[in-house]
């Protein structure tokens, strides 16, 4: 079976964008809006533990989503082995 290239880079970029998001929010409702530097700063450049920051990581990371999910999907076709739809229930 076949993955749908398109579509699975869209659930996963969906995915990530949104859950960096909540857990930045998760962060500043229980330990405050600190603005320090973290790994993920380091990686999607704006972004920090703020209101601000969790907008920049969104961004960031639904892009980050949908080219890794496509670059998965593509490579999951790839190397799946061609099999016939008789094989199997």
């Amino acid at each position: 079976m076949k993955l749908n290239v398109k579509a699975f880079a869209l659930t996963c970029a969906i995915i990530w964008g949104l859950g960096l998001f909540a857990i930045t929010w998760w962060i500043i409702v229980f330990g405050g809006a600190t603005g320090e530097p973290t790994f993920i700063g380091r990686v999607y450049l704006g972004y920090c533990i703020s209101p601000l920051g969790s907008v920049i990581g969104l961004v960031w990371a639904f892009v980050d989503g949908l080219i890794g999910g496509a670059i998965f999907a593509w490579l999951y076709n790839l190397l799946t082995p061609r099999t016939s739809s008789t094989q199997g229930v």
